[in-house]
């Protein structure tokens, strides 16, 4: 199994890098760690490995983390992981500082630790909308705030933050995530600015809806299809939402794009929202 252009035959785009993911015991990040790691990358992954009580599916689990840490190991890399929770900036620095100690440097950042809620801006309740920001906006800066001084007095990095279709256009029911990654967006630009001087880029990858269980989910099918909150039902919603008549990308077609960002090919790419979304915002 490879992702993008590299393969176990060919040279490696991430021999001696060190790559820093957040929200990496599944879905998207795991498949953007394992991709670092087959190219290689060692790595720190971390994840919630907990529920959160505004957030209507399960999140991840220690042993979702443990499975990613042992495929990123299959694949010949070390690995340092722990339970972080993104809205909590003592505990981002302190996985961080453990892992610059122990990996002696960071290349790349992810940042792609996210939820997903539903409501009207009008009814949800303050305590969805802070998890929310919190998450999915602070967290993102956390995770910039505790990595990226350390890429600058090397004068390298590539941080790459996971944005969405809605960093670029409005949703209804979704408010609070769309606000989120929109301000993903605005950090992206401003960070690309400030750090260029210190040969570090920033990009936001901003995808359609992804195949993993923020949107493979009851509550999900409910917000697509009301009336019949079913997979089968949300599936062709979706699918009419994107110009390439596909109701969603699968976690692999996001981490191409991620790896091909991290990499020296992107060198010159920074401050940009990198499109992903199967034509969604093209009109």
């Amino acid at each position: 199994m490879t992702t993008g252009n590299g393969s176990a035959g060919e040279g490696r785009r991430f021999e001696g890098k060190s790559v820093f993911i957040t929200g990496a015991a599944r879905g998207q990040g795991r498949s953007h760690a394992v991709a670092f790691a087959r190219e290689g990358a060692d790595l720190a992954v971390s994840d919630i490995c907990a529920d959160v009580a505004t957030v209507p599916y399960g999140l991840s689990r220690d042993s979702d983390l443990a499975e990613t840490v042992r495929l990123c190991e299959a694949e010949g890399a070390k690995v340092l992981s722990e339970q972080v929770d993104v809205r909590d900036y003592d505990q981002v620095k302190a996985f961080a500082d453990r892992a610059l100690a122990e990996l002696g440097k960071f290349d790349v950042l992810v940042a792609n630790a996210g939820i997903f809620t539903f409501g009207t801006l009008t009814e949800m309740s303050s305590e969805m909308f802070d998890d929310m920001i919190n998450t999915n906006l602070k967290g993102v800066w956390h995770a910039v705030k505790a990595v990226v001084p350390s890429m600058a007095e090397r004068q390298y990095g590539r941080v790459v933050l996971i944005g969405s279709s809605s960093s670029l256009i409005g949703y209804p029911n979704v408010g609070h995530y769309t606000a989120a990654k929109h301000g993903v967006l605005g950090l992206t630009k401003s960070l690309a600015l400030e750090q260029a001087a210190n040969g570090i880029t920033a990009n936001c990858v901003c995808p359609t809806g992804v195949h993993t269980a923020m949107l493979e989910n009851e509550a999900a099918y409910a917000l697509m299809s009301p009336d019949n909150p079913t997979l089968e039902a949300a599936l062709p919603v979706l699918a009419s939402m994107n110009a390439i008549p596909r109701s969603w990308l699968e976690p692999e077609d996001v981490t191409d794009l991620v790896l091909f960002l991290a990499s020296d090919a992107a060198r010159y790419i920074t401050g940009a929202e990198m499109k992903l979304d199967m034509g969604l915002t093209a009109s």
